[in-house]
């Protein structure tokens, strides 16, 4: 069970490799290997944890590329996501509540699944997209707040048929965790909370990930052997 964070405590990671760092020591406790298992980051800022998760579980490393979907003239509300793969997901209540139809968004959702296009060429480069079906897939992020684009990216990851599907975060809100925990086989959280207002918050240093960090870790994990990995770095 993730520890229960106090709002009273806001600086509670240094930064996404401590954080990373942090969750690989839970996920190690709870048994977890880098048999068989492939450790997926949300880019871009999940990117930074989910390598380190995969460096201490000795397990490859890819990512599931989400961009977020906004209210037309609320740019700042998130209405849902676009995943790879075509996968869209809405959120029909908060539609509803704002009198906007699917229709309403068509656009923005083909802007955005032109951007997750894009950007899984930009992540990926020249490789491959790896084996997700019948393997053990752990879906790691820097933390979680609403929960759309997480939500998203298990729905495009379960529709490729994994063996186990697992959700790792440093930090979640702790109602919108519980939302979340019918779509995954299991959850591994450092801590949640009730008084999440932003992911920042817990995070002494949450500066944005750029792309080409994104890239460089893709491509370090690739060509990183597996022979020394498997231990959490001090």
């Amino acid at each position: 069970m993730p520890v229960s964070c106090s709002g009273e405590q806001p600086l509670y990671f240094e930064d996404r490799v401590d954080a990373g760092r942090r969750l690989a020591r839970r996920l190690l406790e709870r048994g977890y290997t880098g048999e068989d298992t492939l450790v997926v980051g949300l880019p871009r800022g999940g990117v930074p944890v989910a390598y380190e998760v995969a460096a201490a579980l000795g397990a490859p490393l890819d990512v599931c590329v989400v961009k977020k979907l906004c209210a037309p003239e609320y740019p700042e509300l998130g209405l849902g996501a676009v995943a790879e793969g075509g996968v869209v997901f809405l959120n029909r209540k908060l539609m509803d509540e704002l009198a906007l139809k699917e229709d309403d968004l068509r656009g923005a959702i083909r802007q955005k699944t032109a951007e997750v296009d894009a950007r899984v060429r930009c992540f990926r480069q020249e490789a491959r997209p790896s084996r997700v079906e019948g393997r053990r897939i752990i879906l790691v992020d820097d933390g979680i707040a609403t929960g759309a684009t997480v939500r998203a990216a298990l729905q495009a990851l379960r529709a490729r048929r994994p063996g186990r599907l697992v959700l790792a975060v440093p930090v979640a809100d702790t109602l919108t965790l519980n939302e979340l925990k019918p779509l995954v086989d299991d959850v591994v959280c450092e801590c949640s909370t009730l008084s999440m207002s932003a992911i920042g918050q817990w995070y002494r240093d949450f500066l944005q990930v750029p792309d080409e960090e994104v890239v460089e870790l893709l491509a370090l994990a690739r060509s990183t052997s597996k022979q020394g990995r498997g231990t959490v770095p001090g």
